[in-house]
């Protein structure tokens, strides 16, 4: 584990997410998460340990989960593995894909938890399939 912060929120009730987390467990083998943090990071902190527990919760194969450590630069730009790649401003920000096609981001802050709003561009791939 490259992020301390991805490391699973030891209380988070994977029985209150079961609606999130099916879109994972259905793609659990075809999905790459990418994971961009920083354990200095209020943000990060406060997302992605619910976020980790929930992919623990899934099923989601380690070896399918990249975690990137990303430092801030005195200008507030971010600096770490594929920060440019990826055009990563903001953190947390977590990329889910397919076939390595980018299908699902989520950016620093939403109104609903990483995992929900994630779950949510799972489902409208599904549908547009």
């Amino acid at each position: 584990m490259t992020l301390e912060t991805m490391r699973p929120n030891p209380t988070w009730d994977p029985k209150a997410h079961e609606a999130e987390l099916e879109p994972f467990r259905r793609h659990a083998e075809d999905l790459t998460i990418r994971v961009w943090g920083g354990d200095w990071c209020g943000d990060c902190r406060a997302v992605l340990p619910d976020l980790g527990a929930a992919l623990d919760a899934a099923g989601i194969p380690d070896e399918r989960i990249h975690e990137y450590p990303v430092e801030k630069r005195e200008d507030g730009s971010k600096k770490g593995p594929k920060v440019e790649e990826y055009g990563i401003e903001y953190i947390p920000t977590v990329i889910v894909e397919r076939d390595g096609e980018e299908v699902a981001r989520f950016v620093e802050s939403e109104p609903i938890p990483a995992v929900s709003f994630l779950a949510e561009q799972l489902r409208e791939l599904e549908a547009s399939a």
